[in-house]
């Protein structure tokens, strides 16, 4: 009966702490829970960190502003395929300045911040992350509806480009409010992650199974979309204009495959870390390593634009103009301080380079009955 009696007042005090859940504890208590060290003072390294840190997130915000701006100038780049490489580059984007608000609340700071503040420090990078690999999904699966029809681009008209987009960032806001609403470990300190301590160590692995299941989904299908642009292209005669066409598809293919490829190395250390964190807590050791993985990740987010400057000629070239311009007005207003006529942004020769290059594209003219819904002609603004 004694047994039974204390059984009872058990389970009795358990159900009256989930029931009466005490939010009042700060973010220091949960840090000292789960026994993560953070240091009271700046050190050397500590500053050489942020300051390293916040050089990489300047250059991230600015190399993915490029991008978007490079597609939205240059009308060649006007189809659903580069419109969502653009939101992707916001999507990196978001991230360097998550990763500057990271800096700027982490070290001796970390304590100092409030529930509120440290739930919308770990949102913005969740968001990011998640903004990403749906902009990845999207885009193997425009890539295998296009490819499997042996087109350049699909048929995806503004309006479904634009309602896709919309819904990547809605999602991408809602799993990064979960944790904060509701699933973290304020109720059952049990559940606390070592890596972040108000987190649920179960959210960790759910998260982490769930971004490693769409890596392996994203990398078998652009396996299968290779495996069939081989096929196809034994049977295609080498002299044929259809052979350029197929060509253009699998060099569009290997960028957007260096892309993934580049994502999921840098990635995969720090989910595999919070995999092991969720399902291990404290025998992990996650804290050990964490920081490094966390920097793979951040440069990630500078990977994109260099493949695009290595791989495609005319993002590259549009680079250059959109570099030469800033150059030259920069210029002229330090050379002359008092009005001067604007002339026209584009240099001679880059519109000549640009122009030429324009009557190789030929492009089939689509019928639609929504001039909103029709892709904008080849061309430079």
């Amino acid at each position: 009966m004694d047994g039974e009696s204390s059984k009872d007042v058990g389970m009795a005090m358990e159900s009256s702490m989930w029931s009466t859940c005490n939010r009042s504890h700060n973010v220091s208590f949960f840090y000292h829970l789960v026994e993560k060290h953070v240091s009271d003072h700046w050190r050397t390294r500590d500053i050489l960190v942020m300051v390293l840190g916040l050089t990489v997130c300047v250059i991230v915000v600015l190399a993915n502003l490029l991008v978007m701006v490079a597609i939205f100038m240059n009308r060649r780049f006007h189809f659903p395929i580069y419109y969502l490489l653009a939101n992707m580059a916001a999507a990196d984007l978001f991230a360097g300045i998550a990763y500057a608000n990271l800096i700027l609340n982490t070290g001796p700071w970390t304590l100092e911040l409030t529930k509120k503040k440290w739930y919308i420090r770990g949102a913005l990078i969740d968001i990011s992350l998640t903004a990403s690999v749906a902009n990845l999904l999207a885009v193997a699966v425009e890539r295998h509806q296009t490819i499997i029809t042996m087109q350049l681009h699909s048929n995806m008209s503004k309006r479904r480009v634009v309602l896709l987009i919309f819904c990547i960032w809605a999602v991408s806001i809602i799993m990064g409010l979960v944790p904060s609403l509701f699933w973290n470990c304020e109720c059952d300190f049990d559940d606390c992650s070592t890596v972040a301590p108000l987190y649920s160590r179960r959210f960790l692995i759910f998260w982490a199974v769930l971004n490693l299941l769409t890596f392996f989904i994203m990398v078998a299908m652009y396996t299968r979309i290779f495996v069939y642009v081989r096929y196809k292209n034994k049977y295609t005669s080498q002299h044929t204009s259809e052979m350029q066409s197929h060509q253009t598809v699998i060099n569009l293919m290997k960028t957007i495959s260096m892309v993934l490829g580049a994502f999921v190395i840098c990635w995969t250390p720090g989910l595999v870390t919070l995999l092991l964190d969720g399902l291990l807590g404290k025998a992990s050791h996650a804290n050990t390593y964490e920081k490094y993985c966390l920097v793979i990740a951040e440069c990630n987010s500078m990977v994109n634009p260099i493949i695009y400057s290595l791989r495609d000629d005319e993002m590259r070239r549009t680079f250059k103009w959109i570099l030469c311009c800033i150059c030259r007005r920069c210029g002229r207003q330090q050379r002359e301080p008092s009005p001067v006529k604007i002339d026209s942004p584009v240099p001679e020769e880059t519109l000549s380079c640009i122009l030429k290059s324009e009557e190789k594209v030929v492009r089939k003219p689509q019928d639609t009955n929504d001039k909103e819904d029709s892709w904008a002609v080849p061309g430079v603004v």
